[in-house]
């Protein structure tokens, strides 16, 4: 097999974020470096009543059909990414080989609101007002589901539940299904809808959310010395993987190369990460070589960079570690809040624009750096670079750790060549 053959390409995006849901919208977002948080009337009352929601958008116009009624928000939500990205790859449903597509979509919590819901309707009607359709509404493996239906996906269809990092773990997981062989095309990301009155009082309980309630656009602030915990968002990211072969065969349009995956844990705490960042370290050398990289090639990471005093903190140690010289950092949940299960994917989407268009977009709300952090982290306005190797790390917990390896293409769609590699039979 060629290098080429065992090179995997991102052939399609599709989105559905607090910055737009639309890929020139959430780009020019991003690159705004303006928070999209805002108060959240359904959360008025709570000791955190902000967030960052996906607004602009009706889905259930956008998701059409007789079948909306069936789906919750982060369905939705997936269901449209997943269309878009396989618009955006020039693929349809109609025309390909079904037994050869898979879906792979990560979520972490799956339809807690109309769990809730159905838990009032219980308490208030007994058991013959709950409905019956609760159990395929709510469990997480529904966006996989819906959207293989909707795709005509025959091929292995997965939901890797591994936290804030499920949607990096949903397209490592699609990597190997290209690479083993077991599908020519993956639908691949994450969603996740849980801007809901319990679940942001439960993680405001435990100290993770930010109370800068007088301040929700500035509440945000990964890496900054002032952080104090990160703002609930929402939304969906779908890629669409192939072989690059088979992509430049069918004359689509490669838009990165993911070049690597790599995985570790932390072993040490259900929500704490390792203050040694062991996990994150093992996953950030396993995506190198992987991706056949040495540490100081790499140009840019995009950073999980939560905005929380204890993870941000172990970011910093692992960056500055293993990269001395000192790659750009961007951290998108400055902008878009920590989107959960949907983060890795947005984030692997961000990074491919980055490749795409040579602009870094800055992190928002960053003054200051601690002392001691040692990150060349992009401030106030996106800066040119021109970006060949990028990482893009997601954190989970539990102790996931999941970090993604990307690589420019050149023009024509093609692998940036290697000097001193040769392609062997």
């Amino acid at each position: 097999m060629t290098r080429v053959d065992r090179d995997v390409a991102v052939t399609g995006l599709g989105l559905v974020t607090p910055a737009g849901s639309e890929e020139h919208t959430f780009w020019e977002g991003l690159c705004a470096g303006v928070s999209m948080a805002r108060g959240c009337e359904e959360l008025t009352g709570l000791p955190v009543d902000f967030g960052c929601p996906v607004v602009g958008i009706d889905l259930d116009e956008a998701v059409g059909g007789r079948t909306v009624w069936r789906m919750a928000r982060f369905v939705k939500m997936a269901l449209v990414a997943a269309r878009r990205a396989v618009a955006d790859a020039g693929l349809s449903p109609e025309r390909w080989d079904g037994d050869r597509v898979g879906v792979v979509l990560g979520v972490g919590v799956g339809g807690v609101s109309v769990l809730v819901d159905n838990v009032r309707r219980l308490d208030g009607g007994g058991a013959g007002a709950v409905s019956p359709l609760l159990v395929p509404m709510m469990m997480p493996n529904a966006a996989a589901g819906e959207v293989a239906i909707a795709l005509r996906a025959h091929g292995p269809s997965l939901a890797p539940a591994t936290a804030c990092a499920s949607g990096a773990t949903a397209l490592a997981l699609a990597r190997d299904l290209l690479l083993d062989g077991r599908c020519d095309v993956v639908v691949a990301g994450g969603a996740e809808a849980v801007l809901t009155p319990l679940v942001v009082s439960a993680f405001a309980g435990m100290g993770a959310l930010s109370l800068r309630t007088g301040d929700p656009s500035g509440a945000s602030r990964p890496f900054a010395a002032d952080r104090d915990g990160f703002v609930i968002g929402e939304g969906a990211a779908v890629l669409v993987l192939e072989r690059t072969a088979d992509a430049l065969a069918r004359g689509g349009r490669p838009r990165a190369l993911l070049a690597g995956a790599g995985s570790g844990t932390d072993a040490h705490h259900p929500t704490a990460p390792d203050p040694d960042g062991g996990g994150a370290r093992k996953a950030v050398e396993a995506a190198l070589g992987e991706a056949g990289w040495a540490a100081h090639e790499v140009d840019h990471i995009n950073a999980h960079g939560t905005s929380t005093v204890l993870n941000d903190a172990m970011e910093t140690a692992v960056i500055s570690g293993l990269f001395p010289h000192r790659p750009s950092v961007t951290a998108p949940k400055g902008v878009l809040g920590h989107t959960l299960a949907a983060a890795g994917a947005i984030e692997a989407a961000a990074t491919v624009l980055t490749l795409e268009r040579g602009l870094v977009p800055p992190i928002a709300n960053l003054d200051s750096l601690p002392d001691g952090f040692a990150l060349d982290c992009v401030v106030k306005e996106p800066r040119i670079q021109r970006v060949e190797r990028a990482l893009s790390h997601s954190f989970g917990f539990g102790g996931h750790n999941v970090v993604l390896a990307f690589r420019r293409v050149d023009a024509d769609g093609r692998p940036p060549a290697d000097p001193g590699v040769l392609a062997v039979a």
